[in-house]
């Protein structure tokens, strides 16, 4: 990836509905540059399909936070199967370092995140857990800021 590649990428992470002409427009290239360099990250899976980001989508859980646990002994699997068919889990990510787990959560209140929290520290092999609440959303992956 170049770096026209790596600009194109950010200027449709800002606005990943922007026309051709406005992109080429913002790159300083022609609409035929972009077009071929669009065509190849799609083509080559960089970049794997455009989505929406609708107000709601955020606004449904308006209390988010990122669950870090540790597990003890062999239980990963176990509570990630667990962790899984949880309603309020958004994503789960394995890591290294001191947590073992990363999990998104949204609730609609800070009692339900409260007893969601509660019933994760309550699974067989979870040994310690730090929770940190997301205040704000600057920026996603997918280009929506608030």
């Amino acid at each position: 990836m170049d770096i026209t590649d790596q600009n194109l990428i950010a200027a449709l992470r800002k606005d990943g509905r922007a026309s051709i002409s406005t992109l080429a427009a913002i790159l300083g290239l022609s609409r035929t540059t972009v077009r071929v360099h669009l065509d190849r990250l799609m083509a080559t899976g960089e970049i794997l399909g455009f989505t929406t980001v609708l107000r709601g989508d955020v606004a449904h859980a308006p209390v988010r936070g990122h669950m870090m646990l540790a597990i003890e002994g062999r239980g990963t699997d176990r509570v990630i199967r667990q962790l899984t068919g949880m309603r309020a889990v958004d994503a789960l990510h394995t890591t290294n370092g001191k947590w073992d787990l990363i999990v998104e959560l949204s609730a609609s209140s800070l009692e339900e995140l409260d007893d969601i929290l509660r019933r994760i520290r309550l699974l067989d092999g979870v040994a310690t857990s730090e929770t940190n609440l997301l205040l704000a959303t600057r920026k996603l992956a997918r280009g929506f800021t608030q």
